[in-house]
């Protein structure tokens, strides 16, 4: 069950990778996530119908940890899809309350099975054979694990309920992106109100600003070395029209590299150089 399992989780892990580079997941990506994994999940679900576990701890760690973090992915993305598929038209305001709507929707969820969510959280396992074995639902410590129509041989008492528990963790960063999202692009929109009108427009790959960006911010020549990197960030968005989307989460991609991580500051330098050279010889 191990490698089997452990070779789905890789498959998905590695196309998250691929296809879900940046935090801001259209729903096309989203729909893409859920197309994978539903015949991996189907795949699993299959071969548990046809697998005898070793003994209660290994069925117990199945259904505890693993069938639930495959799941959690599905529900997630589906999260995702309907949430910008059903995405109103409107201000920011609108939209920022759409957004908390859910926010408040998942606060609900944790406030409704609080007991379960401190017991999982608190890696508890006095429970786990009634929690986490199929045929071992109890009614008492339960209450809506009389779900009659699910798949006995898939399925235990709470191990949905943790899927769930673990795709509220990432739909709520996510979330939490958009909401700073529309409050930075408010932010950009009141800086440019304050700037003069200027027609400078940056042409060059958004990489590359947030590079220059970042250097400033490295070198500290902006008010004496206190001004942010929100703020400098900000002032390139607004001073030349471009929009840099998750600069940070981009950040980390250049540090990442093993070489050339610096490529744009690279290129200034070098055509810098190469314009004194051409001068000199006038």
């Amino acid at each position: 069950m191990k490698q089997f399992s452990d070779t789905i989780i890789s498959k998905i892990n590695t196309e998250i990778e691929t296809s879900c580079i940046d935090s801001d997941i259209s729903s096309d990506k989203a729909l893409h996530m859920i197309n994978f994994i539903r015949p991996l999940f189907e795949e699993l679900r299959e071969f548990t119908h046809q697998y005898t576990f070793q003994d209660a701890s290994e069925e117990i760690s199945f259904f505890k940890d693993v069938k639930p973090f495959i799941l959690s992915k599905l529900i997630y993305f589906n999260d995702i899809y309907t949430l910008d598929l059903r995405k109103p038209n409107g201000s920011k305001e609108v939209l920022k309350e759409y957004y908390k709507k859910k926010q408040t929707a998942i606060t609900d969820f944790c406030n409704a099975n609080l007991d379960f969510y401190q017991y999982y959280r608190s890696k508890a396992t006095h429970l786990d054979r009634y929690y986490f074995l199929r045929g071992h639902e109890n009614y008492q410590l339960c209450d809506n694990c009389g779900m009659f129509d699910k798949d006995p041989l898939f399925s235990t008492c709470c191990d949905h309920k943790v899927a769930k528990m673990l795709a509220y963790d990432m739909l709520e960063i996510y979330l939490q992106q958009r909401l700073q999202e529309l409050e930075r692009k408010e932010v950009i929109h009141n800086s440019r109100t304050s700037l003069p009108d200027n027609p400078f427009q940056w042409t060059g790959t958004k990489i590359a600003a947030i590079e220059l960006g970042y250097a400033i911010y490295a070198a500290g020549v902006l008010n004496n070395g206190n001004a942010d990197i929100k703020e400098i960030m900000t002032y390139i968005e607004a001073s030349f029209k471009v929009d840099l989307g998750d600069y940070y989460r981009a950040y980390i991609s250049m540090r990442e590299k093993k070489r050339d991580r610096t490529s744009f500051l690279t290129s200034l330098i070098n055509k810098l150089l190469r314009k004194m050279d051409e001068d000199d010889k006038l």
